[in-house]
């Protein structure tokens, strides 16, 4: 009887043990899911930018996302066509890394005095800049903080839909809100 009971005992250890190994494996995969795989990418759009006091402004709008090693880059360009006729075109390229929070990124832009990349430093009038990825959605931050010490953020949501992504874009002055984009970008 005894060794009945050991037995049945060291089968349970082990079934509750393999159960417990299958339940750190499906929650490994559910943290997984914060990747920037289904990102990966190149998008293209247009869309109206509307400003606080109502005006409005087209901008062509595009994206490409691509997965590292160990990082990934969002590259974006903005072509704004002003109402002289004239075109203003910016891109940006930044590299994000793992941080120490699951879904949190940071970016490196710069390499300090030991190679190592590291971010820009916003008391110095330069942006800092992160990434987070819940569910469906990669978003990109940027804050500035200007001279007087107030601060300007902006926010870019690119959620995974059918065929590309939809952006929302947001920039904030000390509050309030600045500017808006809402578009679909196709996935080229």
């Amino acid at each position: 009887m005894t060794r009945v009971l050991a037995l049945s005992t060291t089968m349970f250890r082990t079934a509750f043990l393999a159960v417990s190994v299958l339940v750190l494996a499906m929650a490994a995969q559910i943290v997984r899911a914060d990747d920037i795989t289904p990102f990966v990418g190149a998008y293209a759009g247009s869309a109206e930018m509307e400003r606080s006091d109502g005006s409005t402004q087209q901008r062509d709008l595009s994206v490409e996302i691509i997965e590292n090693k160990n990082s990934f880059n969002v590259k974006w360009t903005t072509v704004t066509y002003k109402s002289t006729g004239r075109t203003k075109e910016k891109s940006y390229d930044i590299e994000f890394v793992e941080t120490d929070r699951d879904g949190v990124y940071a970016a490196a832009q710069k390499k300090n005095v030991f190679g190592h990349e590291v971010q820009l430093d916003p008391m110095k009038g330069e942006p800092y800049v992160w990434a987070r990825i819940v569910g469906q959605t990669l978003t990109v931050y940027s804050l500035f903080i200007a001279d007087d010490g107030g601060y300007e953020i902006q926010q870019f949501d690119r959620t995974l839909a059918e065929g590309g992504l939809d952006l929302e874009f947001n920039r904030l002055r000390n509050g309030v809100k600045q500017a808006t984009v809402s578009t679909f970008l196709v996935k080229e």
